[in-house]
């Protein structure tokens, strides 16, 4: 887990005139998978940090968490929720299912489990706001389980009454330039469209 206070590439401590300081901003936690982790990148370049960057620039009261996790899967994030609950949070994001995709488990499984995720945010947290990310999974896993999956996010962000932010990767899945060597991690480059896509649709929750 990255605390961008604590880190010397986050700008945090010097925009502290225009933020206030640590004690005073309130915690926007990212759970998810190696995605969010920055798995191949240094940690300053995940997406996460790139977006306290935007914070700070646009001088709002927050500091950010990057709680990823690679390997991680639905089931994975539920076991763990509990203890990242003990800090004071103003915002959650929630990146999870495609480490639940590639191993085909069953969609209901993993709805089941951002269920009782989201759940337990607001029983331990009642006034945070919580924010899921789109995922999809791969096509090799056929158009039925696919449709299934990518249906389960807005699904879900209805009945739990939470906001739903676009494809994490929009505009950067499937594409050489923009992905590491396994074609699935994004390289720096595609890391800075994430933290782009990401601060667009969380940015409003922000203010």
């Amino acid at each position: 887990m990255v605390d961008s206070s604590r880190t010397q590439a986050s700008p945090a401590a010097d925009s502290a005139s225009a933020t206030g300081s640590a004690s005073a901003r309130k915690t926007l936690l990212f759970l998810g998978t190696s995605l969010t982790a920055g798995l191949g990148l240094e940690p300053e370049q995940a997406y996460p940090i790139l977006i306290q960057r935007m914070i700070d620039s646009a001088g709002l009261p927050f500091r950010v968490v990057n709680a990823g996790v690679s390997g991680e899967t639905s089931a994975g994030l539920r076991r763990r929720v509990d203890w990242l609950l003990q800090q004071k949070l103003g915002v959650v994001v929630i990146e999870t299912g495609a480490n639940d995709g590639l191993r085909g488990v069953p969609v209901d499984a993993m709805k089941a489990n951002l269920k009782q995720i989201i759940r337990r945010i607001r029983a331990a947290q009642p006034d945070v706001a919580i924010a899921l990310i789109q995922m999809e999974a791969m096509p090799n896993m056929g158009k039925a389980y696919t449709d299934a999956f990518r249906a389960a996010f807005p699904q879900l962000a209805r009945e739990e009454n939470v906001h739903l932010l676009p494809f994490l990767l929009d505009g950067v899945a499937g594409d050489r330039d923009l992905n590491q060597g396994d074609g699935i991690h994004p390289n720096e480059a595609g890391e800075r469209i994430v933290a782009r896509n990401v601060w667009k649709a969380l940015k409003p929750l922000l203010r």
